[in-house]
């Protein structure tokens, strides 16, 4: 697989990326609904539930699913393993989508979307605040990720100045890609600093609902299994969107990468269970788990997803075989969305007097928000040089 990252070309208006476009459509008109009559002409939020999917599945496991960037990140830049780079445009190009549609979930979800703006005014921030502090991170991520993705762009306009209007073609833009590049490193470790911060005080944000959160999920080491829960997901995902989009668009499967990026995550899956299991039996919250009602399946759906994962990476010759590589990816990272699922809604209990479930505006507002990233995403690799060349399989 060669260093050298390429545009894949081809016709992007596609039957599958118009179906996406009507999806995202919709979810347009929704979110303009819901901006004209209220957050409550859409959605079945409460006083009691301020959270919903929004949050929980755009925030929360969003941007868990986008840490593949700061995941290969830590990898090939602390822990300086560069036969990796070929991975880490391609992982960086969802950890933009993630984190930039995860910022944009919160604007539609707050209330007051109309103060917004005040997250970037040193004078309104509550620096004790774990919300705040999620909030700016998030945003000040977003940022950085577009910073080093940058790169990606002026090479696709390098190639093509020629074709692009004459006000571009007089712009110095080998200057600008070399000056960023020497630059990088800046925004590198930026980058891998906030996703640790925000990343574990996702699991702060619940930890300080005290009794309102279902023991099997309460403990102070919520932080610290949101972190390592959001390292492994990252590279699930590194390895489920390589495979897949190795498929999808009849190019060679990047196994020696994967096999190797695979033998990580078995380990972090054992440090998680290790530090989970033996929280539940200190705790004396184990028990709690054999008892008849939703939370006991929910935990048992979410551990069974982890251990699923665990099994199959453990045993070195699956690493080499796409399709089992393929489902303990994608089991992983479902697990760490049940996981984030469990924690945020399904554990969460403030009250006999409340409920929640998802309204329909709901539902296709989140899966709009989906569509459109599937969009930016046939559209970005399709015109820019993000995935590594390779040979048409």
């Amino acid at each position: 697989m060669s260093e050298e990252s390429i545009p894949l070309g081809g016709n992007v208006l596609t039957k599958p990326f118009l179906f996406f476009a009507g999806l995202f459509g919709f979810a347009v008109i929704l979110i303009g609904i819901r901006y004209i009559f209220g957050i409550g002409a859409v959605s079945n939020l409460n006083d009691g539930y301020p959270w919903g999917i929004w949050i929980a599945y755009d925030v929360v496991v969003g941007t868990a699913i986008a840490c593949g960037g700061y995941s290969m990140a830590l990898l090939v830049y602390v822990m300086n393993k560069g036969e990796y780079h070929p991975l880490v445009r391609p992982a960086l190009l969802a950890g933009v989508f993630g984190y930039t549609l995860a910022g944009a979930s919160i604007m539609v979800d707050i209330g007051r979307y109309w103060n917004g703006w005040k997250l970037f005014t040193p004078w309104y921030a509550n620096i004790n605040s774990t919300m705040f502090e999620v909030a700016f991170c998030v945003m000040t991520y977003t940022m950085v990720l577009w910073i080093e993705f940058t790169p990606a762009f002026l090479e696709g306009i390098i190639k093509h100045k020629d074709k692009l209007p004459k006000f571009v073609q007089g712009w110095k833009v080998e200057g600008i890609h070399k000056t960023l590049n020497k630059l990088l490193f800046i925004f590198i470790s930026v980058g891998i600093l906030l996703p640790t911060m925000h990343q574990s005080s996702l699991g702060t944000l619940m930890y300080i609902s005290g009794a309102k959160l279902h023991p099997l999920w309460q403990t102070g080491f919520l932080p610290l299994l949101f972190l390592i829960s959001a390292i492994t997901m990252g590279y699930a995902m590194v390895v489920f969107e390589s495979i897949y989009s190795s498929i999808g668009f009849k190019r060679e499967l990047e196994m020696p990468f994967l096999s190797k990026l695979s033998g990580i995550i078995p380990w972090l899956i054992g440090a998680y269970l290790l530090v989970r299991v033996a929280d539940l039996l200190w705790r004396g919250a184990f028990g709690t788990a054999f008892q008849f009602n939703q939370y006991a399946l929910a935990f048992w759906i979410e551990n069974a997803l982890y251990v699923y994962s665990f099994i199959i990476l453990l045993q070195v010759p699956n690493r080499s075989r796409p399709k089992r590589l393929f489902l303990a990816a994608a089991a992983m990272v479902l697990a760490g969305a049940v996981y984030r699922f469990n924690t945020y809604l399904i554990g969460f209990n403030p009250g006999n007097n409340w409920n929640y479930f998802p309204s329909f505006g709901e539902g296709m507002i989140t899966l709009g928000i989906i569509s459109f990233e599937i969009m930016a995403y046939l559209y970005i690799v399709k015109t820019f040089p993000v995935l590594p060349k390779a040979e048409h399989a």
